[in-house]
C-alpha cells in the first residue's frame, strides 16, 4: 500500500511540474521574433490587446477556442505566452492550451506585458 500510495503522489508531482512552463527572457523572444521562430499569445483580453500587445501577438480572447488555426503545423515550434507582468498567472490558460495541442516547446514571458514595455520595447496597437 505504501508503494501504491509513493507512486501515486510522484506521478502527481511530475503532472505538476509538467504544467509549468519556462521562462523565456525580453532578448530571447525578441531573437526570435527576429527569425521569425515564434508564435507570441497575448492572455490580456481583448480591450488590452486593442490597447497594444507584442506584435505580431495572437489574441487569445478571440482566437482561444480556436487557438491551433493560429499555431504552426511543426509541434516543436516555440510558442510564448503572456500576460499582464511577473505577477500574472492567466498565460498558464493559453500555454495549457497549446501543450494540450501537443506543442513541445511552450514558453512564458514572465516579464509580460509591463515588463516589455519598461524594457522600452514597442507595443502594438490592434488594427
Amino acid at each position: 500500500m505504501k508503494k501504491l500510495i509513493a507512486l501515486a503522489l510522484s506521478m502527481f508531482a511530475a503532472s505538476a511540474m509538467a504544467a509549468e512552463f519556462p521562462d523565456i527572457s525580453i532578448a530571447d523572444l525578441k531573437a526570435a521574433m527576429e527569425k521569425k521562430e515564434v508564435v507570441i499569445i497575448d492572455v490580456n483580453g481583448a480591450a488590452s490587446y486593442k490597447a497594444g500587445h507584442i506584435p505580431g501577438a495572437v489574441d487569445f480572447a478571440t482566437k482561444g477556442a480556436d487557438l491551433g488555426s493560429a499555431l504552426p503545423s511543426n509541434k516543436d515550434a516555440l510558442v510564448v505566452a503572456y500576460c499582464g507582468g511577473p505577477s500574472c498567472s492567466a498565460y498558464k490558460r493559453a500555454a495549457q492550451k497549446a501543450a494540450e495541442l501537443g506543442y513541445t516547446n511552450v514558453k512564458h514571458l514572465s516579464a509580460g506585458k509591463s515588463g516589455w514595455a519598461k524594457a522600452g520595447e514597442t507595443l502594438e496597437p490592434a488594427k
